[in-house]
């Protein structure tokens, strides 16, 4: 043991390996984009009429908007009231979701009702009017 001595040596760095927390951090980012629910609009400018009280519809379903000059719009795209069925019936055998009509302030009610009737008749259980409220 003579002539040898015992020396501090410095610490060798140390290291944290990031790559399972990041791997773990890309797994939740895609699992959130893949059960992140999309709203879909009708693609017009609706004014809603006003509500005393309102009830939050479930993000998932069908929107169809009544403008001020009675076009019945799904999706963007004009379909009219007899377009109104075989859009619905489409939407709903793959799941049952609801159906919300946006109708405008200045929307004549026979226009609604007809709406209304032809979702009915398309086989949703679930129909919802949007409204506004304050």
């Amino acid at each position: 043991m003579a002539g040898r001595s015992i020396m501090n040596e410095p610490d060798e760095e140390t290291a944290i390996d990031l790559s399972s927390m990041i791997d773990c951090i890309f797994i939740l980012l895609i699992f959130f984009i893949v059960t992140t629910v999309f709203v879909e609009e009708p693609g017009v400018e609706i004014s809603k009429p006003d509500a005393i009280s309102d009830v939050d519809l479930e993000k998932n379903s069908i929107i169809i908007a009544i403008t001020a000059d009675n076009r019945v719009v799904y999706g963007g795209k004009e379909i009219g009231i007899s377009g109104v069925s075989s859009q619905v019936k489409q939407q709903i055998k793959q799941s049952d979701i609801p159906v919300i009509i946006q109708a405008d302030l200045n929307a004549d009610h026979g226009v609604f009702s007809k709406v209304w009737t032809e979702v009915k008749n398309a086989g949703a259980k679930k129909i919802s009017v949007s409204t506004f409220k304050d």
